[in-house]
């Protein structure tokens, strides 16, 4: 019997920074859904996890995961970090490629600091439960994990992110990939390896499975326009880059359910075999 749940149903949901939507679809091979995502308003927190480790499992991981995630987020109280140096400090990034002309405040370092512990504390969750089911280390049921917090009202979004969904953003009608996929092959691809690359689907760490996580914790400016995109693999892994820029430069504030219902079927269309999760969150003010 299949205990999977929907998180936050597929309504819109009012941010503070504008709507945001999600739909999830257990695709056209799978008999359950290992997919799941978090719209939560009140925390300004967005967020996609695509479990693994058997149907149930899978399940588990990707509910568990998120809902350790939000629970961790208000509680999370961490020390004021000053600047770049506390941020490296704290095991975290601040990554000046997604906006060169950004000026950060203690306030956004110590927001990365609070999302690393929230994803540190997600992973400690769901590996607990492995433990408890007598799983060996690296083993058991795990979940990627990927989205973004955006701490105060008008401030930047904290991107956090664990194995191979993907976060979009689309601005000015440019689409690009704001989160790297840590996966073996992405790896190979980036050592130049031409031939036998390794399957897709092999990630190199996940949420659950092993003891400790290191996410990818990074700040990204938000401006009135920007279209962000959280997916999970069953969307963009046979779908082409293109058609993705295409269904998202037709997105506005009130069509955001059609495009993520137009996404699903892109992917169907292009022989996803997965299950199929796309959340759209616009940015207006």
């Amino acid at each position: 019997m299949s205990t999977w749940k929907q998180l936050s149903p597929s309504t819109y949901h009012r941010l503070a920074f504008g709507p945001a939507y999600g739909l999830t679809d257990v695709g056209v091979v799978r008999q359950s859904n290992q997919d799941n995502f978090l719209i939560d308003p009140a925390l300004r927190l967005v967020a996609v996890a695509d479990g693994m480790g058997g149907h149930e499992g899978g399940e588990i991981a990707a509910h568990l995961a998120l809902s350790a995630l939000r629970e961790a987020l208000p509680a999370a109280d961490p020390p004021p970090i000053h600047g770049d140096e506390g941020a490296a400090a704290a095991g975290v990034a601040l990554d000046a490629t997604l906006d060169p002309d950004a000026t950060w405040q203690d306030e956004d370092m110590a927001a990365l600091l609070a999302a690393h512990q929230a994803v540190e504390h997600a992973n400690a969750r769901v590996h607990e439960a492995n433990l408890g089911n007598g799983q060996d280390e690296g083993a058991g049921m795990g979940a990627t994990l990927t989205g973004f917090w955006q701490c105060r009202p008008g401030g930047p979004l904290v991107v956090f992110h664990v194995g191979d969904s993907r976060l979009y953003r689309c601005r000015g009608g440019e689409v690009a990939v704001l989160t790297r996929d840590q996966t073996l092959y992405q790896q190979a691809l980036e050592a130049g390896v031409g031939e036998d690359l390794p399957p897709r689907n092999l990630l190199l760490q996940a949420i659950g499975p092993a003891a400790a996580v290191a996410p990818d914790v990074e700040l990204c400016a938000a401006r009135p326009g920007d279209l962000y995109l959280l997916c999970s693999d069953g969307l963009y892994g046979n779908t082409p880059h293109a058609a993705i820029a295409q269904a998202l430069a037709g997105a506005s504030a009130g069509s955001l359910d059609a495009c993520c219902a137009e996404l699903i079927a892109l992917a169907k269309a292009h022989g996803s075999r997965d299950n199929i999760t796309a959340v759209l969150a616009l940015v207006e003010n």
